[in-house]
């Protein structure tokens, strides 16, 4: 996921200098990114507790009332909910660990006067908004697709209506 990128400086000016005033919005960016990685850790330990439950509630269901047909199709369907919800915690969790590892590395970086750290924090927090920006692809286009199939759907309904 992380790339590497080299950005050639000007000859005259072998980088940026930050000051005080940026390194105190960078510190104070990296304590709210810290903070909201650490509740994103804990909401992943609670959605993993979700999927693992959730899928075992399916299952319970349906052996509570075996001559349900709806809810045999919610034992079967409970394996996917569960694997679906651990998909999703599994790439919240990296959201979460871009932000804490920004968190972390930025306040060190800025409190040591340390370009490495900054440099490696900034690199995690690039990796955050391109995580963020891929996953928006991936929603955008399956919504796309869900729109069209809809349409697709309901014009084959309605000739079939009107046969």
């Amino acid at each position: 996921m992380d790339t590497n990128d080299e950005i050639e400086q000007p000859a005259s000016r072998p980088g940026i200098e930050l000051t005080l005033e940026a390194q105190g919005y960078l510190v104070e960016a990296g304590k709210w990114a810290y903070f909201l990685s650490i509740i994103g850790f804990i909401i992943c330990g609670l959605f993993l507790l979700a999927a693992i439950f959730a899928g075992s509630l399916f299952t319970r269901v349906a052996q509570m009332q075996p001559e349900n047909t709806t809810a045999a199709l919610m034992a079967g369907a409970g394996g996917f909910v569960t694997f679906f919800y651990i998909l999703i915690d599994v790439i919240y969790f990296f959201f979460s660990l871009y932000l804490y590892q920004f968190g972390s590395k930025i306040k060190q970086g800025i409190k040591f006067s340390d370009s490495d750290y900054v440099s490696r924090a900034l690199g995690k927090l690039k990796s955050f908004f391109k995580l963020w920006g891929i996953i928006t692809i991936v929603v955008v286009t399956i919504y796309v697709l869900i729109f069209f199939i809809v349409i697709v759907v309901g014009i084959g309904a309605a000739t079939l209506l009107h046969k």
